[in-house]
C-alpha cells in the first residue's frame, strides 16, 4: 500500500515564550522565533502514537517580535535522594522572552508502516491488526481532537510556564492574515533532538534559520542543510 503524507496547520499564541538558547545556560536567553522542536511538540500534545512523526514544514510568524525580561527563582541544585531546602539553594535568574507571540506552524503527519518501525516499536502495537492501521485513521483523529480543542497536555511555548492557545487552520476554507513583513538571518537554531541516533542520550542537531517575510521554511531531518 502507498501511503502519503497529509499537511496540517495550526495557529498558535501565547502572552510569553522562552525558546532557550543551548549555548547561554546561566541565564535564559530565547531564540527570536519558535524553534522546530517546539513546534514539533505542539503538534504531538495534542496527538501522537508510535506509527507517526511529526515533520515540521513551515513557520509563519504573525506577530511583531518583541522581548520582555523577568527575575525567576530557580534552585541551583539536582533532585536526588538527598532532600532540597530551597531557602539554601534558591538563586534568583534574569531571563530574556518573547512577549505576545503568535505563529503559523504547517507539518505533515507522516505514517510510519508496520515494516519500517523499530523493534521497541513494534510491541507497543502488539494488541493491534494490522489491517487496522492506515494514514487515514490518524489524519482524521488529528483533525478531530485539534478542532475540537482536546490535547494530551498542555501545549506550551519552550517552557512549561509558557502555556500555549492553540485552533486547527484550514488554509483552504478560510482567508489568512499575512505574516510580517520583516526578514532576517536568525543564524544557528536548534533543530532538534536526533532521539534516531540515541534514545537515552540523543545529540543535538541544528540549521540555519532564515525568515523571509514573516516565513521560515523548516527542511526536512535528512537534508544536507541539518547540521550535526
Amino acid at each position: 500500500m502507498e501511503y502519503f503524507d497529509k499537511e496540517f496547520c495550526l495557529e498558535v499564541w501565547g502572552p510569553i515564550a522562552c525558546f532557550t538558547r543551548p549555548e547561554l545556560k546561566v541565564e535564559r536567553v530565547s531564540y527570536d522565533v519558535i524553534t522546530p522542536s517546539a513546534a514539533r511538540a505542539i503538534f504531538e500534545s495534542i496527538f501522537w502514537k508510535p506509527a507517526i512523526h511529526w515533520q515540521v514544514t513551515k513557520i509563519e510568524v504573525l506577530n511583531e517580535i518583541r522581548w520582555t525580561s523577568i527575575r525567576r527563582n530557580e534552585v541551583g541544585a539536582v533532585a536526588s535522594k538527598t532532600p532540597i531546602y530551597i531557602e539554601e539553594k534558591r538563586q534568583q535568574k534574569n531571563t530574556l522572552m518573547l512577549r505576545d507571540v503568535r505563529y503559523r506552524i504547517h507539518a505533515l503527519l507522516q505514517f510510519i508502516p508496520k515494516a519500517k518501525r523499530k523493534t521497541e516499536d513494534l510491541d507497543l502495537f502488539a494488541d493491534i491488526e494490522h489491517n487496522d492501521e492506515n494514514p487515514g485513521k490518524y489524519n482524521a483523529m488529528f483533525e478531530r481532537r485539534a478542532g475540537n480543542g482536546q490535547c494530551f497536555n498542555q501545549p506550551y511555548l519552550g517552557t512549561r510556564e509558557c502555556a500555549a492557545s492553540f485552533r486547527l487552520v484550514k488554509p483552504e476554507k478560510e482567508a489568512l492574515e499575512a505574516p510580517i513583513q520583516e526578514s532576517r538571518d536568525l543564524g544557528i537554531m536548534l533543530y532538534d533532538m536526533d532521539f534516531e541516533a540515541n534514545l537515552k542520550n540523543p545529540p543535538a542537531m541544528f540549521y540555519r534559520a532564515q525568515m523571509e517575510n514573516g516565513i521560515i521554511i523548516v527542511p526536512p531531518k535528512d537534508s544536507e542543510e541539518i547540521l550535526r
